[in-house]
């Protein structure tokens, strides 16, 4: 089947040009009109049904794309997930979510069918390959992460560079020396994501501001992998007496692994994560954590969208700075362990 990105190829204009010469929904010179229409008879091109119904009005549909790629710990992307359709509802639209692996025909999709008026896109890579096609669609929307090459796109979230240093601080101002991240499982990290290597430049980059001893473990997100991780850590850095988590499904079984291999937490072992507030508080020992605002970046993703559909500018980065609360699990080191 013919679609709107390939008459728009074949025209060398962009989808939305495409639409607006079909629909005249907006002025278009005469000669890029006439190409279009060009271009779509040579194609066999028929507009679908559906995006000629909505040629004159909004869907009020919100698409949200998240694809649930291996890694992904999937309780999280939900909670950004059900904050954006509260958001959304609230504004009266609806959500429409597309969790499949596509890359860029997810997003061709949506903007063939006309299924939704904006889009928001998470698990966004440092150099994502969709993000070049979300500049050409047309289309209002939000990036949740921030990728290598910002320009021309509208992003928001946690800034994950600053809650890597601020977990570092923190173990550094109770006097430990040797600190570890235990980090996102490996595929995480071979993707390119973005929040995951932004936590690893943040840390890094406190550890050596303090001069301290650090070292950036990926680890797998079940219980047995935690438990080689704590052994791991105690063989390669047996002066080790910090830790940061920020891989969600591994926070409660390393603690328990720690204890299981003789070292008390916080007595012999300080740890401290980025993760949701209910995780880190809810545990058996409270964790000392950053927050994730999942709440507070679904609602202002929503709202950066209803003010791009309403016409007005929107900034182009917005980063939430972090907030460390403290918790049972971090102390000063122990006089007396190296």
């Amino acid at each position: 089947m013919v679609k709107i990105t390939d008459v728009a190829r074949h025209a060398g204009v962009s989808p939305s040009t495409v639409s607006y010469a079909l629909s005249g929904k907006r002025p278009i010179s005469e000669a890029t009109r006439r190409r279009v229409e060009e271009a779509a008879r040579t194609l066999g091109y028929r507009p679908h049904a559906g995006a000629r119904a909505l040629a004159g009005s909004r869907s009020k549909v919100l698409a949200l794309v998240v694809p649930l790629r291996a890694g992904i710990h999937v309780p999280v992307v939900m909670r950004f997930a059900v904050s954006v359709v509260t958001a959304a509802r609230d504004h009266d639209h609806d959500v429409l979510l597309l969790t499949q692996e596509e890359g860029e025909e997810g997003l061709r999709r949506v903007a063939d069918t006309a299924l939704a008026d904006a889009l928001i896109l998470m698990d966004v890579q440092l150099r994502d390959p969709r993000l070049p096609l979300l500049r050409s669609l047309g289309r209002p929307s939000v990036v949740i992460g921030f990728p290598l090459e910002a320009e021309g796109l509208t992003c928001i979230d946690l800034d994950f560079r600053a809650a890597g240093e601020r977990c570092v601080e923190h173990l550094a101002q109770l006097g430990h020396r040797v600190v570890g991240l235990v980090g996102s499982p490996p595929e995480v990290y071979v993707r390119g994501t973005a929040f995951a290597q932004r936590v690893v430049q943040g840390f890094t980059a406190a550890a050596d501001r303090a001069g301290l001893a650090s070292a950036v473990h990926p680890c797998g997100a079940t219980p047995a992998a935690a438990r080689r991780m704590a052994e791991r850590l105690l063989r390669e850095q047996p002066a080790l007496t910090g830790v940061v988590v920020h891989n969600e499904a591994v926070l409660e079984p390393l603690i328990d692994a720690f204890e299981q291999l003789g070292l008390q937490v916080p007595g012999d072992m300080s740890v401290t994560a980025i993760c949701p507030d209910e995780l880190a508080s809810g545990i058996r020992v409270p964790v000392t954590s950053v927050a994730l605002p999942s709440e507070e970046v679904g609602e202002r993703a929503v709202d950066l969208l209803m003010r791009k559909l309403g016409g007005e500018t929107v900034p182009g980065s917005t980063l939430l700075p972090p907030t460390l609360t403290r918790r049972a699990s971090t102390a000063p080191r122990t006089v007396g362990r190296p």
